[in-house]
């Protein structure tokens, strides 16, 4: 009779013994928009709304001998148009679905849709990446139009290239007060130091994100949206990049209705399917103003922003 016989587990696919599941999902957090952070904003209360900005600056003039003539001067504004666009998704799954979910699916499905609205802004307002018509170009071709920029590699070390085009926004009559850069620039910036010494960047120790560049705060961009191969680091005045919100970002979930292509195609139906749909809408504008400045008065060589530009860079 054996004596090595018993009853053991079958190490592939035991059908007694079921493999458990994990009820936590593995994932990043998710990350947060830029532009929102670093960008001045303003609610709005209509589709369109009109913000004068200074155009032109008046002059003064001396005054030839006790009877001499006194100029005429003048002063003008444009005016910058914050035009509201909407950015939304819809997020569609089968009843049957949510029912055997081992985790509420919707919770973890509401932080990646508002993650998703927030990368859509940066790379309209920063790049122009798929950006509407209705919105001026972004941020980086402005600054590269101006201008404002350094190819990295063109100083001894990228401190003095972010020197540098820091210089050129000063030049133009603006303050450099934030940067936002590509992902992963916090630890080539980590052990750079000034002639003297100082740490150029002090990266934050609470466990947040960001740091200080030459005490300004840096935001870097880890949503997707940024550029690698045009840039390495935006800089400037950010109270001139201006973000109008029309609506807050708002959900609303269906359980009847189709879903069509832009052809008119039903691609879904949620009452026949036994589906519902979760829909997320952010109604928002986006500009840039560039006022008339003492130090320059030339908006065609004028900037409130400035790039380090990636030496892969296109434009």
């Amino acid at each position: 009779m054996p004596y090595n016989t018993l009853i053991s587990r079958d190490p592939s696919n035991d059908p007694l013994v079921p493999t458990p599941v994990s009820a936590e999902i593995i994932q990043q957090m998710p990350e947060q928009s830029a532009i929102l952070q670093l960008a001045r904003r303003v609610p709005l209360s209509t589709k369109t709304q009109r913000q004068p900005v200074l155009d032109v600056l008046p002059l003064a003039y001396f005054v030839g001998g006790d009877t001499g003539l006194k100029q005429t001067s003048t002063q003008d504004w444009k005016n910058v148009d914050l035009i509201v666009e909407e950015i939304a998704a819809i997020v569609p799954i089968p009843e049957a679905y949510l029912d055997d979910a081992q985790m509420p699916i919707w919770e973890q499905v509401r932080p990646r849709l508002v993650e998703a609205l927030g990368a859509k802004l940066d790379g309209a307002a920063m790049f122009a990446t798929d950006k509407p018509s209705t919105w001026p170009t972004g941020i980086y071709q402005s600054a590269v139009a101006a201008g404002n920029v350094v190819v990295a590699g063109a100083g001894d070390d990228f401190a003095q290239d972010v020197t540098a085009v820091a210089e050129m926004v000063t030049q133009d009559g603006f303050s450099v007060d934030g940067f936002a850069s590509r992902p992963g620039l916090n630890w080539k910036l980590v052990g750079m130091r000034s002639t003297d010494g100082t740490p150029i960047y002090q990266p934050n120790l609470q466990g947040r994100p960001g740091g200080n560049l030459y005490g300004y705060p840096l935001a870097e961009i880890k949503n997707g949206s940024w550029d690698l191969s045009e840039a390495e680091l935006l800089m400037g005045d950010w109270s001139k990049a201006i973000v109008g919100m029309r609506q807050d970002i708002t959900f609303k979930l269906f359980t009847e209705g189709v879903i069509s292509d832009d052809s008119g195609n039903v691609v879904l139906n949620l009452m026949q399917q036994d589906s519902v749909a979760l829909r997320v809408v952010m109604r928002v504008a986006f500009a840039t103003a560039n006022p008339a400045t003492r130090l320059n008065t030339n908006s065609a060589t004028r900037s409130p922003f400035g790039v380090v530009q990636a030496a892969t860079a296109a434009s």
